[in-house]
Formats: C-alpha cells, sequence, structure tokens
C-alpha cells in the first residue's frame, strides 16, 4: 500500500501586490484546514515554490511580472498546484487565457471577492479530499488482492499458481480454473480480476450448481416483464451486471446442455437479448470458469459441448489440493488460528510441533476449507496458548478411504502410506518405522523434505 494519507492542512499562498488586500484575504481564509502565507511580490513567490503549496490565489498585476509570467513558472515548476487568478481587470479574454493557461478559476475584484474565494477553495479542498479517498481505498483494495495476501502459501505448487494468474491479469483472455472442492478457486478469480485493467468494473460470481435449471437462463441473461409466468419486473442479469468487469462462471461443468448452446452464442457474439425482449445489449465481459470435474473428459463424453468448452479454454489454471503443498498447510493453519483469535478476541495461540506433524500428514478431502475449520475449532477447544494434537479434529477413516483417490507415483504412495500411519499412531516414528518395516531415517528423511 502506498503511504498516502489525507491532508489534515492545506497550504494556501496569497500572491498579492496590496498589503492591505492581502491582508484581508489571509484573515478570510485561514482556518483550522488552511495554512496561509502571503507574498507581495512574484519573486519572492517564485523562491518559495519548494514549499509546495495546494492553493495559489494570484493577483494578475504584480510589481515585478505579469500574472500570467507567474503562472508560466507554477505551471512548469509545480503543475499540481491549483491557481485561481483574483484581477481588477474585466477582460474576458484575459480570463480565457488564464484558464487556457491551467487556472483553476479567474476572480474579478468585487466586493463579494473574498466570500467567492473562500467558496471555490473550500470546493478544490473537498474535492482533494475525496480524490485522497479514492486512492487510499484503490490501495487498500490493491492490498487485499495481492496475490500472497489473498492466497496464503509459497510452495513451488502455489508459486506456478501465481505465476498462471499474473500472465492472466496481463490480458482479457478467457481463464478456466480447476481443482478439487475447498482448494480457493473463486480467490484465484477474484485475484486475476482485482489485479487486471478491468478492476474498477464489477465482478460477478455465479454459481451454476446452486440455481435450479428452470432459472439459470434468467439468472445469467435477465428477462423482461412478463417474459414468463412470474416475471412481474424487469430482471437485469448476471453478464450485464458484469458489462466492463469479470463474470466468474463457478461449477461450469453443471449447466446443461440446452443452456450450454446459448452461453456459446453470447459469447461469440458478445450480446444478448433478454428472455421475452427484443433490445440487442452489446457485451463487454470476461469470463472466467472453475469446476471441480475434469471438463476436458465430459466434452470427449458428449456431456458437455466441445465448442463451448474450447471457446472457454484460454488460460488454464489447476489449483494443487492442500495434501500437495508441503509446509503450506503449517503457514495456513497459523494463519487461521491468528485471524479467529483476532476476530473472536480471544490470546494469541501457538501450534506444537507434535500437531504439526498430524496436519502435515493429513490428507484433507476437503482441502483449505477443512483445514479452517479444524483450527477454529482447535482454537475454541484449546484452554490455552498453545494447540496440541487432542485438540484437532480429523477424520481419520475418511483419510484412508481417500489415500488412493488420485492417481500418484509410488514414492508418493509410499510417502502418503508413512504419513497415514504416523497420524494413527500419534507421531510415533519408532512404531511407524517398526510396523512398516522400515529405517526411522527413511521417516525422518521424508518428513524434512515435506517441510522444505
Amino acid at each position: 500500500m502506498t503511504n498516502q494519507k489525507l491532508k489534515s492542512q492545506y497550504k494556501v499562498f496569497i500572491v498579492e501586490d496590496n498589503e492591505l488586500y492581502a491582508r484581508v484575504l489571509k484573515k478570510q481564509l485561514t482556518d483550522d484546514n488552511l495554512k496561509v502565507k502571503v507574498f507581495h511580490n512574484g519573486t519572492d513567490f517564485i523562491n518559495a515554490l519548494q514549499e509546495a503549496p495546494d492553493v495559489v490565489t494570484l493577483d494578475y498585476t504584480l510589481p515585478d511580472m505579469t500574472g500570467k509570467e507567474v503562472l508560466e513558472k507554477i505551471q512548469k515548476e509545480l503543475p499540481s498546484a491549483n491557481v485561481i487568478v483574483i484581477s481588477a481587470q474585466e477582460s474576458i479574454a484575459t480570463a480565457i487565457e488564464m484558464m487556457k493557461m491551467g487556472a483553476y478559476d479567474y476572480i474579478m475584484k468585487a466586493p463579494d471577492t473574498r466570500e467567492r474565494l473562500s467558496n471555490v477553495i473550500n470546493n478544490i479542498y473537498k474535492t482533494d479530499q475525496l480524490k485522497s479517498e479514492n486512492e487510499i481505498l484503490k490501495d487498500a483494495v490493491k492490498e487485499k488482492y495481492n496475490f500472497r495476501s489473498l492466497i496464503k502459501g509459497n510452495s513451488r505448487e502455489i508459486d506456478h499458481v501465481f505465476e498462471l494468474m499474473n500472465k492472466a491479469t496481463q490480458t482479457n483472455i478467457s481463464v478456466s480454473i480447476s481443482g478439487e472442492t475447498g482448494t480457493g478457486k473463486e480467490l484465484v478469480a477474484k485475484g486475476i480480476h482485482f489485479n487486471s485493467r478491468r478492476n474498477a468494473k464489477p465482478f460477478v460470481a455465479v454459481n451454476v450448481s446452486a440455481i435450479p435449471d428452470g432459472l439459470i437462463e434468467s439468472e445469467l441473461f435477465g428477462h423482461e416483464k412478463g417474459a414468463f409466468t412470474g416475471a412481474d419486473f424487469r430482471k437485469i442479469g448476471k453478464f450485464e451486471l458484469a458489462n466492463g468487469g469479470t463474470l466468474f462462471l463457478d461449477e461450469i461443468a453443471d449447466l446443461n446442455l440446452n443452456l450450454q448452446a446459448k452461453l456459446l452464442r453470447v459469447l461469440q457474439e458478445r450480446e444478448l437479448v433478454r428472455l421475452g425482449g427484443n433490445e440487442t445489449i452489446p457485451l463487454d465481459v470476461r469470463i472466467i470458469t472453475a469446476t471441480h470435474k475434469n471438463l476436458a473428459a465430459l466434452a470427449a463424453e458428449d456431456r458437455f459441448r466441445q465448442d463451448l468448452y474450447y471457446r472457454l479454454l484460454g488460460l488454464p489454471i489447476e489449483i494443487p489440493p492442500l495434501r500437495q503443498r508441503g509446509n503450506d498447510k503449517i503457514l495456513l493453519a497459523k494463519f487461521f488460528v491468528d485471524e479467529f483469535c483476532r476476530e473472536n478476541e480471544l490470546e494469541p495461540k501457538t501450534i506444537s510441533d507434535e500437531a504439526k506433524q498430524m496436519l502435515l500428514t493429513y490428507h484433507y478431502p476437503g482441502n483449505i476449507r477443512e483445514l479452517k475449520a479444524i483450527m477454529e475449532l482447535a482454537c475454541v477447544m484449546c484452554s490455552r496458548d498453545v494447540i496440541k494434537p487432542n485438540h484437532l479434529n480429523m477424520n481419520v477413516d475418511e483419510n484412508v478411504q481417500n489415500l488412493l483417490a488420485a492417481e500418484k507415483t509410488l514414492e508418493e504412495y509410499n510417502n502418503d502410506i508413512v504419513k497415514y500411519f504416523l497420524n494413527k499412531y500419534n507421531q510415533n516414528v519408532r512404531l511407524v518405522a517398526n510396523k512398516l518395516g522400515i529405517g526411522k531415517s527413511t521417516i525422518y528423511r521424508m518428513l524434512q523434505k515435506d517441510m522444505n
């Protein structure tokens, strides 16, 4: 995040050769928000430009130079300053010329000049404060959706995901995210959107599997009043809501074939017509899809349209399951513990080495979502400041059922088997080594490798 802050006080420089008038202006303008300084000639003012005033009130006629010459110097050395020219001349041509040169406003000297000047400076102050607030909010959003702030981990596997996410932010290419349930697919989609050129536009997420088939078309494309029974008002669909931004279609594999054809047409034509309507609505929407299913296999079996599959494929990003992310399990566990303790005003807690070993050897069928639930419950069950193995609620039976769920190398299966028995026998390396007929040093080397 940048160090930009809201200004508590504005610098206003008055450049006015009439000393009495300058004192009157200073008295009028000085308040808690404005720090006012007076100059009676152009030379002294220009020598003080390094003090970076926010606003300059500039008398058009000065003893040593013209207001035009001073304005040119300001534009060259401090273009961010807001310059208000004050003149006794009633020349429209002069006013236009000064405004073209970059003056914020031009005020002719009159009985109400002080009030007008005060109002103009107040408007400048409020506008700049609002801009500063917007910049701070933008920086906050940028920091929040920084890849490493959004997705915790430093394993090689997650670094590869970050690399692909970064490539995705450079263009408007479609992105297809795959991975098991609970691996954080929507977080990846948000990270791409909020770090892309579309970050000021909407990010709209739709879980396709959560919407009944009879409603999904209206949900995506919208409908006009009277389009069908119960359509009592016009509905703007998710595509329109995401116009200019990103539409995230989660669990895209569950979209029925009829809707797949309509989706394909919208993507090809970059336009849609609401249900029951005639108006063609142009679209500029980036599409990011996600699924925990093998979309390529479904397309090969004609259970998902191949033409739509290739249209959506774009840049594929596969998120590794938690069991393959090594020491990221510990990093995430610590993060969830710290977050839960902070949100619930609990004393900070650490994780014992024995508990860490259990976390490293567990299979995590529910991935990050399951780890979060495990650590939050552990915080509740732990009455002191150290989380121990007995505070970790893990489904060991489900863990062994998932042991052979993925295709792996023999070495990976061997590691999973060792980890399973370590978990089963409370990290007793000697006992596990005896039961499996392997050396203790083999187990220690495996655990050390997993920690790195």
